[in-house]
This record gives C-alpha cells, sequence and structure tokens, in this order.
C-alpha cells in the first residue's frame, strides 16, 4: 500500500493508500529542526513555524483559519530537534484545498513586520508558560544536561535572549536555504491517490530548488550529572536519564521493550511500585527519546520532598532488577502485546500513518510493514532484554534533575544513581 516517487528537485512523496476512510492526512515535513539551528538563533526554526500561518499574499491569517474550518478540516504545524511539520486533516475530496493551503504558507508568506512583533511575544509568553510548569520544564532541562554544549540539547523553542533576537532577515534566510526540495517530504494517508497528489505537488513546487541536505553533526556524549533548582513548590519534579539507541538502531525494539515493562503504562513495574504499593507519586513513567543518532531513556516521576530518597531507591531497585534477573517469560509476552496493541490501534488513525511515513523515511530510509514490525517485537527473547539493561543501565551514566524544595537526604540518593 505504499507508494513513493522522488521529485527532479529532491521532494519525496510518500503515500498509503487506505481505502475504507473517508479522511486524509497529509503533512510537509521539512527536514530542518532546532538541530540544524546556529546557537546564537535558538528558536528560530519555531519562530519561523508560527510566522508561516501570519499571512500569505492572498490570505491573513483569519482567511487562513476560516477556510481550514468551511471544510470541516484541521491544520497545524509543530517543530522538534531534526524537522518540522505541518499538516492539514480533511476529507478525501477536500485534499486539493488543503494542499493549496499548505503550500501557499510554505511558498508564499508575508513576513510582515508587524505580525514578527506580535508573534515574538506570543512565543515569549510560551517560554514563560513552560518556566512555570515545572512538570514541564524539567524535560528541557535535562536535554541540555545530557547533550551538553551539543546541538540537540537546544531548546526547541529557544531562550529569550535569542528570540528576542531574531529578526525578519534571519527568518527570510533560514527560509531560502533548509526550505529546499531535498529536505522536503510530502507524506499523506487515507483516502488519497498517490499520482494525483504527486502532480499537484509537482506543479506547486516546480519553482523550488533541490538545495542541500541537512548537515549531520557528530552524534552527542551522553553526559551524566545531577542538576537541582531550587524552587518553592509542593512537589519534587525529577528525571532521571540513561543512555538509549538512536531511532534505526536493530535492538530497537528491545528497547521499546524494556521502556514498555518499566514505565510505559499502570500495568508497568514503576507504576507499580511507586504509586500503587507505595503512594509515593501520582505522576511517575517513562519513555524513549530517540534521534537519528542517539537516544536516552527517562523516568520521570514527581513526589513530596521527604520521599524522593525513596522514589530513588525504588527506581534503582528496578533496574537493578531488570539487569540481574531474567524476565519472566509471561511478563515479556504480557509487554509484547501492549506494544503490539498500541502499535495497530495507531494505525486506525490516517495522521498516525501520516507521520510513521514521514518518521520512516527520515529515520530508517523506508517503510516498514506491520508483518515486519511484529515479527521483530517477537524475536525479542529475556535474554536479550536482560542483555541490554546491562549495557545501558551502568555505573556513572545516570542523569539526574530535580526541581522543588530538595530534602538534604535526597543527595545521598543522588549520590547513589551516579555510582
Amino acid at each position: 500500500m505504499f507508494e513513493k516517487t522522488t521529485l527532479a528537485n529532491g521532494i519525496r512523496v510518500v503515500t498509503e493508500r487506505m481505502p475504507e476512510l473517508h479522511s486524509v492526512s497529509v503533512g510537509f515535513w521539512v527536514e530542518a529542526g532546532s538541530r540544524h539551528e546556529d546557537i546564537a538563533l535558538g528558536g528560530i526554526s519555531h519562530f519561523l513555524e508560527h510566522m508561516l500561518f501570519k499571512g500569505t499574499e492572498t490570505r491573513s491569517a483569519r482567511d487562513i483559519a476560516k477556510e481550514i474550518d468551511s471544510i470541516g478540516g484541521v491544520l497545524n504545524a509543530f517543530t522538534d530537534r531534526e524537522f518540522c511539520c505541518f499538516f492539514a486533516k480533511v476529507l478525501g475530496d477536500k485534499l486539493p484545498k488543503a494542499i493549496d493551503i499548505l503550500s501557499d504558507l510554505l511558498l508564499h508568506s508575508v513576513f510582515d513586520p508587524d505580525e514578527i512583533e506580535k508573534e515574538r511575544k506570543v512565543i515569549l509568553q510560551e517560554l514563560h508558560m513552560i518556566e512555570d510548569s515545572p512538570d514541564d520544564l524539567i524535560h528541557d532541562m535535562l536535554c541540555e544536561s545530557i547533550w551538553k554544549d551539543h546541538p540537540l540539547g537546544h531548546s526547541v523553542i529557544g531562550r529569550v535572549p535569542t528570540v528576542n533576537r531574531i529578526g525578519r532577515n534571519d527568518l527570510l534566510q533560514l527560509l531560502d536555504e533548509q526550505y529546499r526540495g531535498c529536505r522536503l517530504m510530502v507524506c499523506a494517508a487515507g483516502d488519497v491517490d498517490h499520482q494525483d497528489l504527486l502532480r499537484r505537488v509537482e506543479k506547486a513546487f516546480s519553482s523550488i530548488s533541490a538545495g542541500n541536505s541537512a548537515p549531520i553533526s557528530s552524534a552527542p556524549q551522553h553526559n551524566a550529572a545531577v542538576q537541582i533548582v531550587e524552587k518553592n513548590l509542593e512537589q519534587v519534579h525529577l528525571c532521571l536519564a540513561y543512555p538509549g539507541v538512536p531511532q534505526n538502531h536493530p535492538q530497537r525494539f528491545t528497547m521499546n521493550l524494556i521502556n514498555t515493562i518499566l514505565g510505559a503504562s499502570m500495568s508497568s513495574r514503576l507504576f507499580q511500585m511507586v504509586r500503587e504499593e507505595r503512594g509515593l507519586a501520582y505522576s511517575i513513567y517513562s519513555y524513549l527519546n530517540s534521534h537519528s543518532d542517539t537516544g536516552s531513556l527517562v523516568i520521570y516521576g514527581g513526589t513530596a520532598p521527604e520521599d524522593v530518597p525513596q522514589l530513588l531507591n525504588v527506581t534503582q531497585e528496578q533496574l537493578s532488577n531488570l539487569k540481574q534477573v531474567r524476565l519472566d517469560d509471561t511478563e515479556l509476552e504480557r509487554a509484547k502485546g501492549q506494544l503490539k496493541g498500541g502499535l495497530l490501534l495507531s494505525l486506525e488513525s490516517s495522521d498516525n500513518r501520516m507521520s510513521r511515513l514521514a518518521k520512516g523515511e527520515i529515520f530508517l530510509g523506508r517503510q516498514y510493514a506491520i508483518d515486519e514490525i511484529v515479527n521483530e517485537i517477537h524475536r525479542v527473547t529475556p535474554e536479550m532484554i536482560q542483555e541490554m539493561a546491562n549495557r545501558l543501565f551502568v555505573s556513572g551514566t545516570c542523569n539526574l534533575q530535580m526541581i522543588g524544595r530538595v530534602d538534604p537526604a535526597a543527595f545521598d540518593s543522588a549520590a547513589l544513581c551516579l555510582s
């Protein structure tokens, strides 16, 4: 069901037809994110994403909103560390209109100086909102700390000084240099005809040159550290990170299963041991933060200051158990069932399928059929889980971030994490 065509100027058009759906999700993906920025202009990719919705030569920002609403569609965008995506979800027969709007944003935005200043204020408010939300802020702190001095560690939104420094010419230069054919993908899933989409994209973007592919910086080193930010909060918010694997790693399915077992659901070990058995936290979970050439496994928890040592100790016990004790076959099968079920349920959505197409191209260079993925999950054994746990959860590799009123007793537990 996958089709892919590369145009003469390097634009990749990738589709997955889902004839049972009435909707189609289409995304214009640009391999230009915060990783590719000049540190002095941190946040410029995110700023540019905002500005492309503020008016074109023929549409005002209000016109754009009214036009997509009038066809019952959804229009949005997001910026990440390695890409930026502009997407729409509409009924299949409205796809031509969605393509017209999206291409207009990318090709004909005007960057009105007054709109730039208004949007700068909006982005600064977004920054302040994160700073006022410790459960959000701590994840940015973590990335900055584990990938110290590397572009992957930079905040996607930027910082107040860099956002204030970005000017109209900077935005236009970024658009001219990075929004080129070899960095652009158009991915669509749902009620879509590949050849029809291909013709429309080719017509809309015929004037765009191939340009240069995204520069590849060296993979960052994982930095072990403890950082504590004192704030007068009711809870201490904390994140622990251990080295993970890149998106294309041969053992990525083993890594996904470790995350599932450890903290990805209500039946996970951390949720059961930290919340259900001890009542130490309302929120406790783990996730994978993976990129093209590196990754990390992150554990987040929020707890009372006096309970930080116990939460850290319980977490360390669970990591040690994965290293020292062979995983029970029943628990592994349950984790595999959860991972497969989540994957298959997500594929009922055209927007998730569209994102999967793009990330397959960006990180893997190809599309994987569902059967291939399920077979790879099935191949993971308890021995593979234990071997990877011993390779990743190594003494001296943990990075621990804490925000709140940290009890001095937590320092001993923090030292244990790093020992």
